[in-house]
């Protein structure tokens, strides 16, 4: 039976309303013809329907006219095939929605700025919105844009995935996989192992790595994954713990000489501490079972990172809190002592950190096999640390030798 409706532009918190007469306004949602989808918000979000017909599928589009314009049945036509080019544009869009930067975007892609840009005007010019705001210092999503990205991301990487997919299946998987990781001793020695393994079983795939510290910008650097040690803040991030690291506290045999070693938590209020941070004091919880105790602890010296925390405790400038395999080389030498050996300090968590769950095959089949490989690697580096006998403050024992 023929209704008269009619798709009224949309406001600023919906995408569009079909006006049945007696019925109340529905969201624009998918229409259904002859066995074709598509959805009217990609390219035609502001429309008038002079009539449609309910048919067993949906609604059945008869006959279309923008605002202000002549009835184009031609233009439905056109917004119900999912021309290439549109699929082509889906992706441009989004490439550029998520590094916020025509010339990230370019390069990404491989295309000229002014070819991208040109694209996406007239992709904007076809759907009929501003997606984009662009200024000559910024470039900033629409409510429309913010509207449309999040429905079509998904759809792209889909596609992507579903192409990659069939790569794998043709020859394995394969590509270039870009991974940032922190500059520490433990990736060094232990995730460098991993990695030649991984290389050794997957010939199609280059792995690039680049050492660089927290925070990492995953899309404007074209990452696939990082390794993390730190949660990111930014909650769009899909975060995969992996394992846990053994944390200790350490300082130099000269150092110790001079001002003793602490015998309790509440020592290390008398200490000076290296904090592996900015400020000039920290709260550190210390457990032993059941017991829990919280200190402030703090000295003339902190910076921002781990490693050269480490170098300041080896030159006998205080007590510092590290990684135990960070310091398994130190130990073995007798530049560092580990102090309250039977109290823990939380242990860092790993992580893998990517974009999107939809991952590539190249990303997937590196954080499956790393996850197990990573895992074993350093549970058994910080038990080593634990059983082989090492050099602690006011006692030492046997250490079997590193590998």
């Amino acid at each position: 039976m023929g209704v008269d409706c009619r798709i009224v532009r949309p406001g600023s918190h919906c995408i569009g309303e079909i006006l049945v007469p007696g019925r109340p306004g529905v969201e624009l949602g998918l229409f259904q013809d002859s066995k074709q989808f598509f959805r009217p918000n990609f390219a035609m979000l502001a429309v008038v329907m002079d009539g449609c017909d309910r048919g067993q599928g949906g609604l059945r589009v008869a006959s279309v006219q923008r605002p202000g314009a002549q009835s184009r049945n031609d233009w439905v036509d056109r917004a119900k095939m999912p021309h290439p080019q549109l699929l082509r544009d889906m992706a441009l869009f989004v490439e550029v929605a998520r590094r916020k930067s025509f010339s990230q975007a370019a390069a990404a892609l491989g295309m000229p700025i002014s070819s991208l840009s040109r694209r996406i005007t007239m992709f904007e010019s076809t759907v009929g919105l501003r997606l984009l705001d662009r200024t000559t210092r910024k470039l900033a999503l629409t409510s429309y844009g913010e509207a449309y990205l999040a429905q079509v991301s998904r759809l792209v990487d889909e596609a992507q995935r579903t192409f990659d997919d069939m790569m794998a299946v043709a020859r394995g998987p394969s590509g270039f996989l870009k991974i940032a990781a922190p500059p520490d001793f433990w990736v060094l020695r232990h995730l460098s192992g991993v990695i030649t393994e991984f290389s050794a079983l997957h010939e199609h795939i280059h792995v690039h790595v680049d050492l660089k510290p927290a925070p990492v910008d995953l899309v404007g650097d074209n990452y696939d994954l990082a390794v993390a040690i730190e949660e990111p803040r930014e909650t769009s991030l899909i975060v995969r713990k992996v394992a846990e690291v053994e944390n200790g506290i350490f300082g130099s045999p000269a150092y110790l000489a001079e001002r003793g070693a602490p015998m309790t938590p509440f020592d290390l209020e008398k200490h000076q501490v290296i904090l592996p941070m900015q400020g000039t004091s920290a709260t550190w919880t210390l457990k032993r079972g059941s017991e829990s105790v919280a200190i402030t602890v703090g000295g003339p010296l902190s910076c921002n990172s781990l490693s050269l925390a480490r170098r300041f405790a080896v030159a006998g400038q205080g007590l510092t809190r590290a990684n135990v395999i960070n310091v398994d080389n130190d130990l073995s030498t007798a530049r560092l002592e580990r102090v309250l050996p039977d109290w823990n300090l939380p242990a860092t968590p790993v992580y893998f950190v990517t974009t999107s769950r939809l991952l590539p095959a190249k990303a997937r089949s590196f954080i499956d096999f790393a996850t197990k490989r990573l895992a074993a690697v350093l549970a058994n580096a910080s038990g080593d640390s634990r059983r082989g006998g090492v050099r602690m403050a006011g006692r030492s024992v046997e250490r079997a030798s590193l590998p």
